[in-house]
């Protein structure tokens, strides 16, 4: 992070979610990515917190985007997958999963929205949203950002979409 952007290895830039967000490791699988996080159940099981989660980094340069729809699709939907294991392991239950196209900084990309179901003793949440954007940089490569939002704290998912939209893309 540098200052109130999140800056990817290829000079890519991201707005950060917020002040009260913090610098965290990046575990979605971005490649030359970061991430940061915003605690929303702080020491819930007497070991952990959980949080809120966004990071911001490329598709991993061996998966090449097509500047199709149906490319770009392909490209958000292994960026999720990859985010999903990472952040819920193998076994995770998705539901109510939703597409569309978007637009940032005059590229083309693909959003998916999905509920993620959440199980943890002693934790309230019982889903979490996992946002992934997908834009592409015009080289055969993609700009990926994924947000992990409670369901408790639904409020950051348009905050998530708005600094998605605010994406620079190095040229």
């Amino acid at each position: 992070m540098l200052g109130a952007l999140i800056v990817a290895a290829n000079k890519d830039t991201m707005p950060i979610m917020g002040s009260a967000w913090t610098n965290t490791g990046e575990r979605s699988g971005q490649y030359g990515g970061a991430a940061i996080w915003l605690t929303v159940h702080e020491n819930y099981n007497k070991e952990a917190d959980w949080g809120n989660y966004v990071s911001f980094g490329q598709l991993t340069p061996t998966f090449k985007v097509t500047s199709t729809p149906a490319g770009l699709k392909a490209a958000a939907t292994q960026a999720g997958s990859r985010a999903i294991i990472g952040l819920y392991g193998e076994g995770a239950k998705i539901s109510g999963t939703t597409h569309k196209a978007i637009t940032v900084d005059g590229h083309k990309g693909h959003e998916i929205t999905t509920r993620v179901a959440v199980k943890a003793p002693k934790l309230k949440e019982t889903f979490s949203t996992v946002l992934i954007a997908v834009v592409d940089r015009g080289d055969g490569t993609a700009a990926v950002s994924i947000g992990d939002i409670a369901g408790t704290t639904p409020t950051w998912i348009q905050v998530w979409r708005t600094k998605v939209s605010e994406i620079k893309i190095s040229r």
